[in-house]
């Protein structure tokens, strides 16, 4: 930082306190507190992502095989065994005599093959693999 004479206008590079063309006075600067930036927190993008994503840890199933598994043999309940639907699995082979369990899966199959990724994956708690 260059200092200038007050009295003669010459730079001075010395630290004696005096002009060396004139001798006059010179008063030495004062060291400026020089404040830190100021950061500011990025925006969160989506606060409703979590780090760990619960999905993980779904078994993978395949949004195809399930919704062909409900058109064949859907009368037997086959896909909602394979789903994790065990409970569901038994009464539709339970009532699979009287082909209203038919008529459910192929309704299933329909739901199931017309349904984005994400919306199957959330419904049959399945990861697509």
């Amino acid at each position: 930082m260059s200092v200038y004479c007050p009295q003669c206008g010459a730079p001075s590079n010395s630290n004696t306190g005096n002009c060396e063309y004139c001798g006059a006075a010179i008063p030495q600067p004062v060291p400026q507190y020089q404040q830190p930036p100021q950061y500011q927190q990025a925006p969160q993008q989506n606060i409703y992502v979590q780090q760990n994503d619960p999905r993980q840890n779904w078994p993978v199933k395949s949004k195809v095989a399930a919704g062909l598994l409900a058109l064949f043999l859907g009368g037997l309940g086959v896909h909602k065994f394979y789903l994790g639907q065990t409970g569901l699995g038994v009464v539709y082979l339970l009532f699979c005599w009287t082909c209203i369990p038919a008529f459910i899966a192929l309704i299933d199959a329909i739901i199931i093959l017309c349904s984005s990724d994400e919306n199957f994956e959330i419904k049959y708690r399945v990861r697509n693999g």
